[in-house]
């Protein structure tokens, strides 16, 4: 493949680019080849949670499931943030029984996943999606060992251009998640505000995803 997309919810099925595909216990698609599963802060069901920890369970048991997620915190939502926790927290101890990465939505959480990470001691790669903070949080996530995956607001806001370029090459990912522009139109736009060339990115993003996910030659 051509370009790696760290994280989106459309599958494309396009040769070129290796997607993990954002599934959700509860609407799993088979026939997609890679994928991360996970429960979203935002679609925590009590009457199905034991039944969605199971299947995360199974489905990281597969080679085909690539990382846990999307999971995390968000403090921006109704649904009570200690139950998040509790389920985040739930799914990090499944996960830890594998070294597959975790795929985190972190809104206004920062530092309670870095505080949950030192606690549980998280050796599973973790990886904040859509990053679209300032300096001073990179830093914070960086110096913990995070990794940074951007793609909707490096398109969107000029200003997150800094951060990008303050982020060190073998630490970040591109993605999509659910924008209409591909996975394309981000490498372009990250190569651009690297000043390098889209060969040298690719083998970044490459070499990055080969490092923690060991599935380039699967």
């Amino acid at each position: 493949m051509d370009f790696i997309n760290l994280h989106t919810h459309s599958y494309s099925n396009d040769d070129s680019i290796l997607e993990v595909v954002n599934q959700y216990p509860w609407e799993f698609d088979e026939s997609i080849p890679n994928y991360s599963i996970g429960i979203h802060p935002w679609y925590i069901d009590d009457n199905r949670l034991s039944l969605d920890l199971k299947s995360i369970e199974q489905k990281l048991q597969l080679n085909e499931c690539l990382a846990l997620g999307e999971c995390g915190l968000d403090k921006r939502i109704d649904i009570p943030f200690q139950k998040q926790t509790a389920v985040f927290q739930s799914q990090i101890e499944i996960v830890q029984n594998t070294i597959k990465p975790i795929i985190l939505h972190c809104v206004a959480s920062f530092q309670e996943v870095i505080s949950i990470k030192k606690e549980m001691h998280i050796e599973n790669p973790m990886i904040i999606h859509g990053f679209s903070k300032n300096k001073q949080v990179a830093k914070s996530l960086l110096d913990n060992g995070f990794y940074l995956s951007f793609g909707k607001y490096l398109l969107r806001n000029p200003e997150l251009s800094e951060v990008f370029n303050y982020v060190p090459n073998d630490r970040l990912f591109l993605e999509t998640d659910t924008i209409e522009e591909t996975i394309i139109d981000v490498y372009q736009k990250a190569s651009t505000i690297k000043n390098i060339k889209m060969e040298d990115l690719k083998d970044i993003i490459k070499t990055n995803f080969n490092q923690i996910f060991n599935q380039l030659n699967k």
